[in-house]
């Protein structure tokens, strides 16, 4: 057989010679903006040749930092295919997180999208290494206090709309994209071309495949790995691709639900959350007869939510999950025929689990002891995986790579059951993390920066139930004395602002005389989770 490279230009390929004129729809904030695969071909290849005429050797790292809209798409491919790597900057990170990021990745060039150019303009003087701001916007020029400052449609107008795409090594480097810095600093990963193609095609089997009838919105976003794979799942299925835009609100996602007649969409629970209460207070207004099916994923997806897409909508939500270390899908609750069987109750309660492994990876549950536990719904381990999408080390940081892989084994820090279906199920973590609307938060660093408080002692930070979010930070402190009258949540809230993402920041806090603490001395979360439960601990908003 052929040796025949797998590269993201073959996925843009076919699109343009099967699926031409299959629409990819953009809401902006004037309206909808409509073109075709052959357009998006043929940008990305003045792209590319732009990439080319700027000086941008192949293997350079470029960034975005933007939302799900067309232009992103175009970076998706005329970046990755001419040799480039782009990296797909978070920008929900906090500020020093970006900076941290953008210089540990040495990114040359930025493109930003227009509305989020304010968050940039305070921090280019500590990019040293971004040399051009690309625009994200209709406007030929620009006007904004960021050097070399350039409009896309200035910076790729006039150049060809074909390009001769290299042929690559399929294990070169494709996209960058780093952690949610749960602990330390963010980490980076670097997905190769085969990867990425690999993980594409095999998400595209089975039970969620789609093909050009279907109607394709990737709500979560581009910025956040991969928007699980969907800029490369859904140009290769050849799917009409509706994508949300900048801030889209639960009332965008529904609206364009009907309106484009979308069949398949992903997101995590707190969108399907807010779509379902903007719904149900416009009852009547809204017909989902065309969805097939919803994906959620990055936190646990409650029965309630299931129940009730399906009695209310009746609409199909399923489980996902996966890690950035992961390309990022590996488990979706996808229904085997013998699930189809069960009573409907039995099967929304399925559909909630993390789900069946994909094709092409595989797993292991390990005991304390390094044992394989049974497949039995009720022994636990900690989930390893390896395969083809799943990453070797992390980009530059020998020390996390070491932590995080053994035997070739990547550890996901997750404890998960698995049932004799073959259904996963993560039933708690392995450090104290808190993932709040699909985004973890290293409840350790917040407890750190707590502690820097001048009148602050001690400070433990948990996870507690909430009803949008999933889980929202509360934090536990023990204020010095003389300081109490003085010290209050809103200024403990200042006091964090510019330290971490606002997401980060707790809605409550509990002010005790002293934190227990385990018999070595270490904060004793399980008994602060206890007396949370148990209505013990005072709290102020």
């Amino acid at each position: 057989m052929m040796n025949f490279p797998l590269l993201l230009k073959t996925i843009l390929y076919r699109a343009n010679l099967v699926y031409p004129n299959q629409e990819i729809v953009t809401r902006t904030a004037t309206g909808m903006k409509r073109y075709t695969y052959r357009h998006l071909a043929r940008r990305a290849a003045q792209l590319a040749h732009a990439l080319d005429r700027h000086g941008t050797p192949r293997g350079a790292h470029v960034a975005s930092f933007a939302w799900n809209h067309d232009r992103h798409l175009e970076l998706y491919y005329g970046v990755p295919c001419s040799g480039r790597v782009l990296h797909t900057v978070n920008i929900r990170l906090s500020a020093e997180q970006i900076v941290y990021t953008v210089n540990h990745a040495e990114d040359r060039i930025l493109f930003i999208d227009e509305d989020l150019v304010p968050l940039i303009v305070p921090l280019a003087h500590r990019l040293p290494t971004v040399k051009t701001y690309v625009i994200l916007t209709d406007e030929q020029s620009v006007d904004v206090p960021l050097p070399g400052a350039v409009g896309y449609e200035e910076f790729i107008a006039g150049l060809p709309n074909s390009y001769d795409y290299p042929e690559l090594d399929e294990n070169d480097p494709a996209i960058l994209a780093y952690t949610s810095a749960t602990t330390g600093e963010p980490k980076g990963v670097l997905y190769s071309h085969r990867g990425l193609y690999l993980h594409a095609l095999t998400f595209m089997t089975g039970y969620f495949a789609l093909d050009d009838h279907d109607v394709s919105m990737p709500i979560v976003p581009m910025f956040h790995v991969n928007a699980w794979g969907r800029p490369f799942c859904d140009l290769w299925s050849g799917a009409k691709i509706v994508l949300p835009g900048a801030r889209p609100t639960s009332k965008d996602v529904a609206d364009l639900m009907q309106t484009e007649g979308v069949t398949f969409s992903a997101g995590v629970p707190t969108v399907w959350m807010g779509m379902l209460q903007h719904v149900r207070q416009h009852l009547g207004d809204y017909d989902f007869s065309r969805v097939r099916m919803l994906i959620s994923g990055g936190a646990a997806l409650p029965e309630s939510l299931v129940r009730a897409y399906q009695e209310e909508l009746g609409v199909a939500l399923y489980q996902g999950y996966g890690q950035t270390e992961t390309s990022p899908v590996t488990f979706l609750g996808a229904p085997k025929q013998s699930i189809e069987a069960l009573p409907m109750d039995e099967q929304l309660r399925y559909r909630t689990k993390t789900g069946l492994l994909i094709p092409g990876l595989e797993m292991r549950l390990i005991d304390a002891q390094g044992n394989q536990v049974e497949h039995d719904g009720t022994s636990r381990g900690e989930l390893l995986l390896r395969g083809p999408w799943v990453l070797d080390k992390y980009y530059n940081n020998p020390d996390a790579t070491a932590a995080a892989l053994v035997d070739g084994w990547f550890k996901t820090g997750d404890i998960a059951t698995i049932d004799e279906h073959g259904y996963l199920q993560i039933v708690d973590r392995s450090k104290d993390l808190i993932k709040s609307g699909g985004e973890w938060i290293s409840s350790v660093d917040v407890e750190n920066l707590l502690m820097a408080h001048k009148d602050i002692v001690e400070a433990a930070v948990i996870g507690i139930p909430d009803p949008l979010w999933q889980e929202r930070p509360l934090a536990v402190v023990v204020v010095r004395t003389g300081a109490k009258d003085v010290v209050t949540p809103d200024r403990l809230r200042d006091f964090l602002r510019d330290k971490v993402a606002k997401f980060w920041i707790p809605d409550a806090f509990s002010f005790v005389d002293e934190i227990p603490k385990t018999s070595v001395g270490k904060f004793s979360k399980k008994t602060l989770r206890e007396q949370y439960q148990n209505g013990e601990l005072p709290l102020r908003r």
